[in-house]
């Protein structure tokens, strides 16, 4: 295994024991790093955001997917499903008001796409169809599993990310359309209200996919949640954040490496921050409060968002759903693919302005205007139990190593878990209705935002330890005391921030149904290059 970045830091505690703050930044510097590496040598010249007018865009709202028609669907010979059709197809806009048009890949030709919304067990059908062209948007490297040239170069499937699916509608890397292909999936849609998100999941070019727009939210419902009063209809946003690199002739950029041939990078950041697609929007709100769905759709970046004037965030769910009880927060953390709903309460702020703004760069104005309507509900105290799942009922606890390791063929340095590829064999083989501790040891000096499908897990303690004992012999030797999750990590999760030299332990129950899904890290281009494998739900016994 090679020397990662800052892995000699961590091997002699240089960076172990840190406070959640303490690792925050120095992710923060390495992403700062990463961005000015990559804005360093640009293969062609690139916009500055910082010389763009702010504010001079609407906020888009991505629209309400209406389902098409009702079909039947073998599991339900009672009834007949929703039926959506979602196309993902090459359009034009503009990011930003004094740019030229943009050229994306998106759902119904949307970047976000529409948001589809479901109610907790009410099923759906959804057909995912690929009408892309033919030749992708942005450098494939050919040399990463999944992405050689013998396949498509264009080539998609849709995952639905927290989604409790069964696996042939889990959106399997390998089970990519080529373009004029579609499939039909089911969604059961048996689970808690939360905010979720669809986006692509085809092997080798995920990273690309989405970059080129390819995403949308995907919220469900529930009667206790409804009954709760929290703001909804125009008063409920989500607000989908991502990074790209612009060009001058407005089209999308992706960074490349020296070498054509193999063009991977290890993660990639922008300097324009988009909010729902759009550069610098500004939204127009009533002095009352608002919902906002907070969703990091960006490649590698994580955001540190706060609000201007040091007004408050009310968190009230991550990702899987609602919280036991609100926390207020200053400033809200976002790895990629994680969630966070949050309140904001606009009242006696008529006529004024507030920005939302990820460290002191600002993301999205809102214009704060009486339209007479008037907000008189106040927050609950308590939102919705979430029953601890006890780490002693655990029937194993799987230690799974995130490390780094050279390709002995001269390629790109490959991100792995557990030391293997993607196509070894499977090892993790949990059973249905089981639970399980995944002990993930994290031996790089990077964040790795780890997502498991299926299942939603709760966080038990992040834990230093030895790296030196570990790189010798594999043994896991702690350095000091379990850091339990903080209040806004004390929901339901399904993907979980696992710190340079430390033990991110978790715990879940395999509901669900029986079959293969995939485990990984969402950084993008760590998925895209080996950091992915698959675990094989069995049957109860």
């Amino acid at each position: 295994m090679s020397v990662s970045r800052r892995q000699f830091l961590l091997a002699t505690g240089g960076l172990l024991g840190l406070p959640a703050l303490g690792a925050w930044r120095a992710a923060w510097a390495h992403d700062s790093r990463m961005l000015a590496a990559q804005l360093a040598e640009p293969r062609q010249s690139l916009i500055n955001p910082a010389t763009l007018a702010r504010f001079v865009d609407p906020l888009p709202i991505p629209p309400l997917q209406a389902p098409q028609e009702h079909r039947a669907h073998p599991a339900y010979p009672q009834r007949k499903l929703p039926y959506y059709r979602m196309e993902m197809r090459a359009f034009q806009s503009r990011l930003h008001r004094d740019l030229p048009r943009t050229t994306q890949w998106g759902y119904q030709g949307s970047m976000p796409g529409p948001t589809l919304q479901a109610v907790r067990g009410e099923p759906m059908l959804v057909e995912w169809v690929n009408a892309l062209p033919q030749q992708h948007l942005l450098p494939v490297d050919h040399r990463i599993h999944g992405a050689e040239r013998s396949k498509p170069e264009v080539r998609a499937v849709t995952h639905v990310h927290g989604a409790r699916v069964p696996a042939d509608s889990d959106g399997w890397p390998e089970d990519w359309l080529a373009p004029g292909r579609s499939v039909l999936y089911h969604y059961p849609n048996a689970q808690d209200a939360a905010t979720l998100w669809y986006h692509d999941h085809a092997m080798g070019i995920t990273r690309l996919n989405i970059y080129a727009g390819l995403l949308g939210a995907f919220i469900v419902r529930d009667p206790e949640e409804q009954a709760l009063g929290l703001p909804s209809g125009e008063c409920d946003l989500p607000l989908i954040l991502c990074d790209r690199l612009i060009a001058q002739n407005g089209q999308l950029y992706y960074p490349v490496s020296d070498d054509p041939e193999a063009p991977w990078v290890s993660e990639c950041y922008g300097n324009a921050v988009l909010c729902n697609g759009k550069l610098f929007p500004y939204a127009d709100v009533e002095p009352r409060r608002y919902r906002l769905r907070l969703i990091n759709a960006a490649n590698a970046r994580h955001f540190n968002l706060s609000l201007s004037h040091r007004h408050a965030f009310m968190q009230i769910a991550s990702d899987q759903g609602l919280l036991p009880a609100p926390v207020e927060r200053e400033r809200i953390e976002l790895y990629p693919a994680e969630r966070a709903d949050v309140v904001v309460d606009f009242a006696g702020m008529d006529g004024q302005t507030i920005e939302l703004r990820d460290q002191s760069d600002a993301i999205l104005q809102f214009r704060v205007r009486d339209r007479g309507r008037r907000d008189t509900a106040a927050l609950p105290a308590v939102l919705r139990a979430v029953p601890r799942i006890d780490p002693a009922t655990a029937v194993c606890d799987r230690v799974l190593t995130l490390g780094e390791m050279d390709d002995a063929n001269g390629g790109a340095m490959m991100m792995m878990l557990g030391g293997k590829h993607w196509s070894a064999p499977i090892t993790e083989t949990p059973r249905q209705d089981s639970v399980e501790i995944w002990s993930l040891v994290n031996v790089t000096g990077d964040v790795h935002p780890i997502h498991l499908h299926l299942v939603r897990f709760q966080v038990i303690e992040r834990r230093p330890f030895d790296l030196f004992a570990w790189n010798a012999h594999r043994t896991l030797k702690y350095t000091g005391p379990g850091v339990p999750p903080p209040p806004h990590e004390a929901g339901w999760k399904d993907t979980v921030r696992a710190d340079p030299g430390m033990v991110t332990r978790i715990v879940m129950r395999f509901e669900g149904e029986p079959g293969r899904y995939v485990w990984h890290c969402h950084l993008l281009e760590h998925e895209d290059n080996e950091m992915m494998r698959p675990f094989m739900l069995l049957p109860r016994t």
